[in-house]
């Protein structure tokens, strides 16, 4: 009898292991699907706004719509293309705070890696133009969402009111930019004139191109959020920090691309701008789309630590800008990549963190 019940006690031991080791090739098969979901998605939605951008651009200039406006409107608003259909797929997909963290962490992501990154490239001259008139602006629409999202519910008004704030920031960019035209004529039209605003394009190409450039946007941000949703599961994380952390990273590749880009011509104003910009657009149009969509209650840590992380960057870069020259050196651009790093990698690694902030 003892003889048995130690042969049964070894089966035991093997059956667990053999589940456990089952059990764990499964959950890394898993996580190996939504890692690769992710990546594809990636691709898939920076090449499709691209495309879209370009598409949209050349059917502009084909409908008599002047070059500049293009440039100030559909070529800015396409940088967050990716954003705002990742939000809106999201929050369709029943994933809002992963469409919220996506704007909040794209925000800190372009302030951190991205302008980091173009500093290092080439020290950057902020324009005092710049600080002036686009930095506040940039507060003021923070202020808007702080405000909307501090009782913890975000609703459908909300967020077409964010959303009408988007329309009105476009239309404000156009106006600034035909008076910074009429004062300097030689004055650039935008970091992708010579590439994104095509100066032929048959009318019916750049149809094709334009819903080439959108089908692949959607189909793309439905890939990246189910995969990011399956990590989410895999990984034991929320889907919160998961927008924050992999989906902001992922959605604002076209600003890094965008500002080492400007940086390597020389175009510091236009890797500066660039970031701004995209901010606005972010807190405006990506953070209205899950109110608009599924309006609902929102997670007390987006308010008591990623908006003051996001407001502390961008006020961070403010004052690195706010010296003799209103320059971002090299120092300062390793300063960014550091705060990058560290808040991706302790949010994403530390699961429990959301809970000691609430």
């Amino acid at each position: 009898m003892p003889a048995r019940s130690a042969r049964g006690a070894c089966a035991r031991r093997v059956l667990s292991k053999t589940g456990l080791s089952w059990f764990a090739g499964e959950v890394a098969l898993t996580l190996s699907y939504d890692i690769a979901a992710i990546i594809v998605g990636f691709i898939a939605v920076v090449w499709g706004a691209d495309r879209f951008v370009y598409g949209s651009a050349g059917l502009a200039s084909n409908l008599g719509v002047s070059r500049l406006v293009i440039g100030l409107t559909i070529v800015a608003f396409g940088t967050s293309a990716p954003e705002m259909l990742v939000a809106g797929m999201a929050a369709a997909a029943g994933s809002r705070e992963i469409g919220i963290g996506n704007a909040i962490g794209s925000n800190i992501t372009n302030v951190t890696l991205v302008l980091g990154a173009a500093a290092l490239v080439r020290p950057l001259r902020v324009h005092s133009r710049l600080i002036m008139r686009e930095i506040p602006v940039l507060f003021l629409c923070m202020g808007v969402a702080w405000f909307f999202l501090s009782d913890g519910e975000f609703t459908r008004t909300e967020g077409f009111i964010l959303l009408s704030g988007m329309f009105a920031l476009i239309a404000w960019i156009g106006m600034q930019g035909r008076k910074q035209q009429a004062e300097e004529p030689e004055a650039s039209v935008g970091a992708f004139a010579e590439d994104d605003i095509p100066d032929a394009l048959p009318t019916a190409k750049a149809v094709a191109i334009f819903l080439v450039g959108l089908v692949f946007l959607l189909l793309g941000s439905r890939l990246l959020v189910w995969g990011a949703v399956g990590i989410a599961r895999d990984l034991e994380v929320t889907e919160l920090v998961v927008g924050l952390t992999l989906v902001a990273l992922g959605t604002s590749l076209p600003e890094l691309a965008a500002s080492v880009a400007a940086a390597r011509r020389g175009e510091d104003d236009i890797a500066v701008g660039n970031v701004i910009g995209s901010n606005m657009f972010n807190l405006l149009g990506v953070l209205a789309l899950p109110g608009i969509i599924a309006p609902g209650a929102v997670s007390g840590v987006i308010i008591t630590r990623d908006f003051p992380i996001m407001a502390g960057v961008t006020l961070l870069l403010l004052l690195m800008a706010l010296n003799e020259r209103n320059h971002i050196g090299r120092k300062r651009g390793i300063t960014l990549i550091l705060v990058f790093i560290a808040y991706f990698v302790v949010l994403f690694l530390n699961p429990s963190l959301p809970s000691s902030f609430t």
